[in-house]
């Protein structure tokens, strides 16, 4: 699936194989997304991330496939691709993307991107709308009036298929910012709509469980900020059960049914992102970086690293420099 040096061989999209054409798409049937895509360029003017002049968009313009994983925190998001294809592997799961499918993170997520299909003539280029759980609960009881509908699968990830009704909403949205006031006035009232279709979509009833406090992915999101807080502090299982109110077993059960990593792991995730960005962005040191974020052995930290990142601390890091430009 993986090959050496993080580079995707295969994709998977929720645990299915998908077959891929020669350009990245999974098919023909995609809506037109010229103007979304005209919109967000112009929004999105080199490449990067951009956040926009309403509180939770991000325009986003890539204009060459990643050789490489980028390993970056995701938090819950809606991201809508209008042109390209990007991938998304969290622990042993494999997510693609593209202008026909749409993709939604329920919680706080350690993942490693790569976009798959890009160029200068035709960038990678999409729109990010960051999830709010109470917005989501407050929606829910409008959606489903009378109950929600129980839902079996546990998840983190979810990919759908994208409408032309949805790419009409996310096109209007991105319209609003140009208009003076309407960003204050109309654009929430889209982003509501816009909910309100990922809410009736085919994965709607499982993503509306991240804005329930008794539900599996809610208790799992309230122990990942407890970890997102406290990552280099010694963590207990028993502790971070108990924090949300569930047995061990059951806890351990939810947390890798809906992140694909167990508590432990998702902890380790987290402080080697973080030393490596320690790394990266300071003068600091890999026996320093590895202190700060909560190991004791910098051996036992140099083999972790190696492991996840496919080379040792300081090796990755002059590449890393070197590729990127980035020097302190």
């Amino acid at each position: 699936m993986i090959s050496k040096g993080g580079i995707l061989r295969g994709v998977k999209t929720n645990g299915k194989v998908v077959s891929l054409r020669a350009d990245g798409h999974a098919g023909s049937n995609e809506p037109d997304t010229a103007e979304l895509r005209r919109l967000i360029a112009a929004y999105a003017p080199h490449d990067g991330s951009f956040e926009l002049r309403v509180q939770g968009v991000h325009a986003n313009r890539f204009s060459r496939a990643n050789q490489e994983c980028v390993h970056v925190l995701r938090l819950p998001s809606l991201c809508i691709a209008a042109q390209g294809a990007k991938t998304v592997i969290v622990g042993d799961e494999v997510y693609e993307y593209n202008a026909s499918r749409m993709i939604v993170f329920s919680v706080a997520l350690p993942v490693a991107a790569q976009v798959t299909q890009a160029s200068y003539s035709a960038p990678y280029l999409s729109l990010k709308l960051d999830l709010d759980p109470h917005k989501i609960a407050e929606l829910v009881l409008k959606v489903y009036p009378h109950g929600l509908p129980p839902a079996q699968e546990r998840s983190a990830v979810y990919v759908t298929p994208v409408d032309a009704s949805m790419i009409d909403a996310a096109t209007r949205l991105m319209e609003c910012l140009a208009q003076p006031g309407d960003a204050e006035l109309l654009a929430p009232l889209v982003i509501d709509e816009i909910l309100i279709r990922l809410l009736r979509s085919p994965i709607g009833v499982r993503v509306a469980q991240m804005g329930f406090a008794e539900s599996s992915v809610h208790r799992v999101a309230k122990a990942i900020s407890w970890l997102r807080e406290n990552f280099s502090q010694p963590m207990k299982v028993e502790d971070l059960a108990g924090l949300v109110h569930m047995s061990v077993s059951s806890f351990h059960e939810h947390f890798k049914s809906v992140t694909s990593m167990s508590p432990l792991h998702y902890q380790k995730v987290l402080r080697l992102q973080e030393a490596r960005r320690l790394m990266l962005s300071t003068v600091m040191d890999a026996g320093a970086a590895s202190q700060r974020v909560g190991y004791l052995s910098a051996s036992q930290f140099s083999r972790e690293y190696s492991r996840f990142f496919g080379s040792a601390p300081s090796k990755d890091i002059s590449r890393l420099r070197q590729e990127t430009g980035v020097w302190v």
